[in-house]
């Protein structure tokens, strides 16, 4: 086979000019090259960073716990496991150790700069549950409002009178980002306490009456939340790694 070929197809050889020129017809050159200048830039980072080292014991212990969680003790098996996915043992462990060190790596460019991150982004990650009942008519909703003050029942108003979608569930619109409702709504709601009736308040011609269920105001301590916001800073910082780059595509 050629030096230049990349592949065989029928004991036919396909050079790596023609590989090229098959992504490209089939648009997806753009996002092959993508993908190899994400991993250039991680592993020449994990090279020449020593704080996401990762210990030989680390690893090993990652594979023994991997083995027995999908029942691969027995050696035969897991090697007939490591055959179907056409891995060796060596690349098998090199690619948990790579695991281990893209996660370290994600902490240590995203750390710094996580808090002030959470900060900025609060108003969006910080939601509340809200019900409501909207109407065409701000007399009707006035008269509505003064009903439910006067021990109405909110669902059944809502189920009977409200244009939204949302009147088959009693007007339960469920958690909202603060961050993505209207100005004039969110001072109201930021004023309010659970189990308050906000409105009538004017939104694009109709009027809303809203109850407010419930606040859930995000946390670092919340792990998963931690965890997105991690990989929000890291795709941000690679991002910005990839966009200096001076890459020259050579075919022969």
């Amino acid at each position: 086979m050629e030096s230049s070929s990349f592949l065989t197809v029928d004991d036919q050889p396909v050079s790596i000019a023609e590989a090229v020129k098959y992504l490209q017809a089939g648009g997806k050159l753009g996002q092959y090259i993508g993908d190899i200048l994400r991993q250039y830039v991680i592993e020449q980072e994990i090279t020449q960073r020593e704080d996401v080292a990762v210990s030989s014991a680390v690893t090993e212990q990652a594979i023994i716990d991997f083995r027995l969680k999908n029942q691969l003790t027995d050696q035969a098996r897991f090697q007939e496991w490591l055959k179907t996915n056409g891995l060796s043992y060596d690349a098998f462990h090199s690619s948990v150790a790579s695991g281990f060190k893209l996660e370290k790596l994600k902490t240590a460019i995203s750390e710094p700069k996580l808090q002030e991150y959470f900060i900025e982004r609060k108003i969006f990650l910080d939601r509340v549950v809200l019900s409501r009942i909207i109407i065409d008519s701000l007399e009707l909703a006035e008269e509505l409002q003064a009903q439910i003050q006067e021990g109405a029942s909110f669902e059944q108003i809502a189920k009977e009178y409200s244009l939204a979608d949302d009147r088959v569930v009693n007007g339960m619109m469920g958690p909202v980002s603060r961050g993505t409702l209207p100005d004039i709504l969110r001072a109201a709601i930021d004023m309010a306490t659970p189990g308050s009736l906000i409105g009538p308040i004017e939104l694009e011609g109709r009027y809303g009456l809203f109850r407010v269920e419930q606040f859930l105001l995000a946390s670092l301590e919340d792990t998963q939340l931690k965890q997105a916001l991690q990989n929000e800073l890291f795709e941000k910082w690679l991002a910005e790694k990839i966009q200096k780059l001076t890459v020259k595509l050579q075919v022969g």
